[in-house]
């Protein structure tokens, strides 16, 4: 390690990159002072190779290296589902949390990723190293009245009982680490209750030599568990929670969807007529037109200085959120739209100002009354530059009104084997789909239209 004490202009001087062999390079030079660009030239090597390694292994690893990422990134919500949102892109599934399967990290199993148990709300260590201790030593857990007894009558000098409290519990069943034991979230939570009254009232009577009878006779604690755990206390039966309230719940132990998303079933058309997603907004320039489809997180109404009302939104979809502004101009046209947990196609531009992106909204319209049109095209016909202008001409007659112009046209150009699908331009939205089909049939196009939601879109997107 070479100390720098002082610096001085020498001029342009030769210098090699790292890496040459030590007795040829010249970082010191001849009156024994360091070269001045030595740094920046080890370091752009240093940068670049492990820019390298990183791209071999996600290249070649991508369920660890993805592991990986999440796992160095469990801290911040934002950067986890956004990276979540990319493992849905390679194919990679993540699991949510399981109690007899997870560990602290992310973990790769196989083809899928399993949800790591400290990116889990409420849930601090002490209340994980308890779990993990005592299922690597006495096995897998058959019931959260099974855990709560064994961690609450645990004699290891490395587990502290009351780490694992009801809140830590509450998160870990919302979150879906129980399902595989009880499906049923909502009656997991109303047993909560007398299993933790039962199961330190088990604790406290080993602690005072009492025991039970199994104790006495010195059986084992598989015994045990097939008497009494089946014989444990419980409420009485109630049905499970909506999946909207479980989604709901689930986001915010989790701080996001993860078992399932209100966006996941329309992902794949999402990404044909809605490209961009929230999570990129940033690398927009100032003023571009964009559209994306969002589900509303929250709303704040606003009133301006004239009166006029306005709304401050957060919106999210599977990659991340951000916030949406809508204008009183258009908010007086489409505030009948704006819902909380509604799903939305927003169209409008972006805005950046002192580092900060925004999505000014400036139409929207619930994507079940989304419609797009679709034009069927040979590979000949689509590169005939006569059937191009026709095709456009048809499509500029049905604009209409700008503002007014909200069904997208997407192109299919190939046989049943291999299609591929092109997104037409917003220049070339078209006001009216049904009657944009009949003019396209007019000319001789093989037109049809279909519903975002609807299952043919879905398996044609597939293809």
């Amino acid at each position: 390690m070479v100390k720098i004490i002082s610096r001085k202009l020498l001029g342009t001087q030769p210098v090699f990159d790292i890496g040459v062999q030590s007795e040829d390079h010249n970082f010191l030079l001849a009156n024994g002072v360091v070269a001045s660009n030595c740094f920046n030239k080890s370091h752009s090597f240093a940068y670049g190779y492990v820019t390298y390694q990183t791209a071999y292994l996600k290249a070649n690893y991508p369920v660890e290296y993805m592991a990986a990422l999440l796992t160095i990134n469990s801290g911040d919500q934002d950067k986890v589902q956004k990276y979540i949102a990319s493992c849905l892109a390679m194919g990679i599934q993540v699991e949510p949390p399981d109690i007899n399967r997870s560990g602290i990290d992310f973990t790769p199993t196989g083809e899928t990723i399993l949800f790591g148990l400290s990116a889990v709300r409420n849930v601090g260590m002490g209340a994980i190293e308890a779990i993990l201790i005592v299922r690597e030593e006495e096995g897998a857990f058959k019931s959260l009245a099974d855990l709560c007894a064994r961690v609450a009558c645990a004699e290891s000098d490395r587990i502290d009982p009351r780490a694992l409290n009801r809140r830590a519990l509450e998160a870990l069943i919302y979150s879906g680490a129980f399902d595989k034991l009880e499906p049923n979230r909502n009656q997991s939570i109303h047993d909560l209750e007398v299993v933790l009254e039962w199961a330190q009232s088990r604790a406290k009577d080993r602690a005072s030599g009492q025991g039970n009878l199994f104790d006495l006779m010195g059986n084992s604690s598989v015994q045990e568990t097939a008497a009494t755990f089946d014989s444990t206390p419980k409420a009485p039966p109630v049905p499970d929670l909506p999946p909207p309230k479980k989604l709901q719940m689930e986001k915010e132990i989790l701080g996001f969807y993860i078992s399932d998303h209100p966006l996941r079933a329309i992902h794949e058309a999402a990404r044909i007529l809605a490209p961009v997603n929230l999570s990129d907004l940033g690398d927009y320039a100032d003023g571009t037109s964009v559209s994306a489809i969002a589900i509303v997180a929250s709303i704040k109404p606003v009133v301006t200085k004239k009166g006029d009302r306005m709304a401050i939104l957060q919106i999210e979809d599977i990659t991340g959120h951000t916030e949406a502004v809508i204008f009183p101009k258009s908010y007086e046209r489409i505030h009948e739209h704006i819902q909380a947990d509604t799903r939305l196609m927003l169209w409008g531009k972006v805005d950046r100002r002192d580092d900060q992106t925004q999505f000014i909204v400036e139409d929207a319209e619930p994507i079940e009354a989304i419609h797009m049109v679709m034009v069927e095209l040979e590979p000949t016909t689509a590169g005939d530059i006569e059937q191009q202008h026709r095709l456009r001409t048809v499509l500029l007659e049905n604009r209409g009104e700008d503002e007014r112009a909200k069904t997208p046209v997407v192109a299919i150009v190939g046989s049943q084997e291999k299609r591929q699908f092109v997104r037409f331009g917003a220049q070339f939205r078209v006001r009216d789909y049904q009657t944009a089909v009949q003019a396209l049939a007019q000319a001789g196009f093989q037109a049809r239209s279909s519903s975002i939601i609807s299952q043919t879109i879905d398996k044609s997107l597939k293809c």
